[in-house]
C-alpha cells in the first residue's frame, strides 16, 4: 500500500474542524448537535453550525464520513475506514509538530 500524506485526504485545506469532527465520530456515530457537544467537551472548541455542517459535507464528499438513516429530525454520521486513516495521518503529523515544538521550547 502506498504511503498516504495528510493532504491525500484533503484535510489540509479545511483542517481543524474536519479533524475535530473525525475525532468525535471515532467514538461512535453522532448527529450534528452531539458532535458539537462532544467537540466542546473534549477540546473546549465550539463549532458553529455553518462550520460543522460545511465540514460534514466536505467529509462526506471525500468519503471520510457516511450519513446514516435519519432518526426523527436528526441525521447521524459515522466515520469510515478512510476517515479513520485520515484522522490517524493528521494526528501523526500533529504529533511530530508537537514534538518539535516541545524540543525547541525547551531550548528557548
Amino acid at each position: 500500500m502506498a504511503k498516504q500524506s495528510r493532504d491525500d485526504y484533503g484535510l489540509a485545506r479545511f483542517g481543524e474542524p474536519g479533524v475535530l469532527i473525525l475525532l468525535s465520530l471515532s467514538a461512535g456515530p453522532k448527529h450534528g448537535y452531539a458532535i458539537t457537544a462532544d467537540v466542546l467537551e473534549q477540546t473546549g472548541i465550539r463549532l458553529g453550525p455553518g462550520t460543522l455542517y460545511g465540514s460534514l459535507v466536505k467529509l462526506v464528499d471525500r468519503g471520510l464520513v457516511a450519513p446514516l438513516p435519519a432518526e426523527d429530525r436528526r441525521r447521524p454520521y459515522q466515520i469510515t475506514a478512510d476517515g479513520q486513516a485520515a484522522l490517524a495521518a493528521q494526528l501523526a503529523s500533529w504529533a511530530r509538530i508537537v514534538d518539535v515544538a516541545k524540543e525547541r521550547l525547551r531550548w528557548a
